[in-house]
């Protein structure tokens, strides 16, 4: 059944308003009231990447008044192909300030509020106050929680997105009407056992498909139009082209929304979702001489399987991040011999090197990862998947590049659900 809408209406349309919404007020679900109650919203989309680009080109195109825009970084090239509020010219320029000219390009009635940083827990509250909803496009684990906690102490709903590969997924995180994100996601995974959409990439049309959803939300929460997503995850599988929703309860126990809370005041995470001490970083030209010397290197690749089969450096072990963290590396590598780590971009690799480091191998970490190798002129092979692996290693534990599907989550997400099984794949567009 409809909910309350957040926001009241503003003043009447003008004439050229109501013909620039027309299609809108048709909806006899919408109409004109709706219409003000959108130009008298305000909006904040927490990261310009591969879920806030879409989500604001939408919002503007809605017609929401006010939209603030929350990011530090600049636009790469390696951005356009999923992150269409940017341009080419836009290369290299802030990426609120490429957007703020995009979207008012695009609806000049729209007013645009950059916030050129990232999200702290000395910063978040400050930022987010004002706002009526805030979308999560973030692009890390820690500020996906500071997001859902700011927006726990303010009130307010945080529609969240996530996607990777060609998965995506969506829910309304709102206490008090709902579960948070922590009622349901605790803590976050353990360090390089998710993949970025740098290591495993991302469909471009699924970013627009996860964000999309998430503006209809946010257009619902607004006027009060239909059901939201609260206490639900709609989950898509566009290779599948099927989409569901897991039900996800309040966790009555949560530190931040239950019936004791602990939890009082924002926290930055960014120690516990960061590796610790790094390991020495060795550069593909270095990697490269190193093979060709009278005493190579063990070059192992923790990628998965279907990355493997895209490109490998010849000679290299394959054991998957999941099964080296349970210890497979046990029947593969010899301690005597030094290891070289690699992944996508570096950020598994990083995770893989210290658990060896810890065991006592000499390890580096190959700076960039595969990409980097390529990127150098550096040949690989294709088509290759377990070279030099005994199947039993790569047995040995979970994939590292797929969170486990989750749970078809019960009430608070308690031990042995199965909620991480596809209800999380957090990383709504890594940067690389």
């Amino acid at each position: 059944m409809p909910w309350p809408p957040l926001v009241d209406p503003g003043p009447p349309l003008a004439p050229h308003e109501r013909h620039r919404y027309a299609r809108h007020l048709t909806l006899a679900a919408l109409g004109e009231t709706a219409q003000r109650r959108l130009r008298a919203a305000r909006v904040l989309v927490v990261g310009a990447g591969g879920l806030g680009s879409p989500a604001l080109l939408y919002l503007a195109a809605a017609g929401v008044g006010t939209i603030g825009v929350a990011d530090d970084d600049v636009v790469d090239a390696t951005n356009l192909q999923r992150q269409v509020v940017h341009r080419e010219s836009a290369v290299g320029r802030p990426k609120t300030a490429s957007a703020a000219h995009t979207l008012t390009a695009l609806n000049s009635g729209v007013r645009v509020v950059e916030h050129r940083e990232r999200l702290r827990a000395d910063n978040a509250a400050a930022v987010v106050a004002g706002y009526d909803v805030v979308v999560d496009g973030a692009d890390s684990f820690a500020t996906r929680y500071l997001v859902n906690d700011a927006c726990v102490l303010a009130g307010i709903p945080d529609v969240w997105g996530s996607v990777l590969a060609f998965d995506g997924q969506v829910s309304v995180w709102w206490a008090g009407h709902g579960p948070c994100y922590r009622c349901v996601f605790p803590d976050p995974p353990p360090v390089g056992s998710v993949a970025s959409c740098a290591d495993a990439g991302v469909l471009g049309s699924v970013c627009a498909l996860v964000a999309s959803q998430q503006v209809t939300e946010v257009v619902k929460l607004l006027t009060g139009v239909g059901e939201p997503l609260v206490g639900r995850i709609a989950v898509h599988d566009a290779l599948a082209g099927t989409s569901g929703v897991v039900p996800v309860a309040r966790d009555p126990r949560c530190p931040l929304c239950g019936a004791a809370p602990t939890m009082t005041t924002l926290t930055d995470l960014e120690e516990a979702c960061r590796p610790g001490e790094a390991a020495p970083l060795v550069s593909p030209a270095d990697l490269a001489a190193l093979l060709a010397s009278a005493e190579p290197p063990v070059v192992l690749d923790v990628r998965e399987d279907s990355e493997r089969a895209e490109s490998s450096i010849a000679g290299s072990v394959h054991l998957p991040l999941g099964a080296l963290r349970t210890g497979g590396y046990a029947g593969v590598l010899d301690p005597a011999r030094p290891v070289v780590v690699h992944c996508a971009v570096g950020r598994r690799s990083a995770v893989a090197a210290r658990v060896l480091a810890d065991a006592g191998y000499a390890v580096q970490d190959l700076a960039g990862g595969i990409l980097a190798w390529q990127e150098e002129g550096l040949p690989v092979e294709r088509g290759v998947r377990e070279a030099g692996t005994p199947a039993a290693a790569r047995e040995a534990g979970p994939p590292a590049a797929r969170e486990a599907d989750p749970p078809v989550a019960r009430e608070g997400g308690t031990p042995g659900d199965p909620p991480r099984q596809r209800a999380d794949r957090h990383t709504a567009d890594s940067r690389p």
